[in-house]
């Protein structure tokens, strides 16, 4: 009989604990102050790769000291130093470019580097710019920006580059000056 009852209250005091519980506010989390949580990003990674391919095959593998992925705008943004290994329809390594920050669209995979940006081909031709940007569907590299462009055939300056990935067909569009290396 005593243990019927301790049942009972022990049952009665559950019965309260779980309904008492149920009934009480919802404390939110909290966010810190001024800070929007809808310009914070999805994803973060610290030293980390990505590789954008088309149907299997490797376009760019893209090392970053600090990778943020955002849903709106569709974008990864990196930064800390990053490194891009551009390659061939074939899968061949045909270009190394380095800054120190860029940007991949999500939804065409184009890739803006700025920075003291560095591309050197696999023929050791050359090119720094502040800023570069990369057209993944037509596999160029171009910018407004001044750039330099050094190989074992030349030495050209100007305003304003459009070139294959592999930096063996570039133009400049304003050329501002031009020294020949024999």
């Amino acid at each position: 009989m005593m243990r019927s009852r301790f049942q009972h209250a022990l049952l009665l005091g559950i019965i309260v604990g779980l309904t008492a519980g149920g009934c009480e506010e919802k404390i939110k989390p909290s966010v810190l102050p001024g800070i929007d949580p809808g310009n914070l990003p999805q994803q973060e990674s610290w030293n980390s790769t990505i590789v954008l391919s088309d149907s299997g095959r490797v376009l760019a593998r893209i090392r970053a000291g600090y990778i943020q992925k955002f849903d709106a705008p569709q974008e990864t943004n990196m930064s800390q130093g990053i490194v891009v290994y551009f390659y061939n329809e074939r899968g061949l390594h045909t270009t190394t470019m380095r800054a120190s920050r860029g940007v991949v669209n999500e939804s065409t995979y184009d890739l803006r580097a700025e920075g003291d940006v560095v591309a050197v081909s696999d023929d050791s031709t050359k090119l720094r710019s502040e800023r570069l940007f990369w057209d993944n569907r037509r596999r160029l590299i171009h910018t407004p920006e001044f750039v330099s462009v050094t190989s074992s055939r030349e030495k050209v300056q100007g305003r304003g580059f459009e070139s294959d990935q592999r930096l063996r067909n570039y133009r400049i569009f304003k050329v501002t000056a031009q020294v020949r290396t024999d």
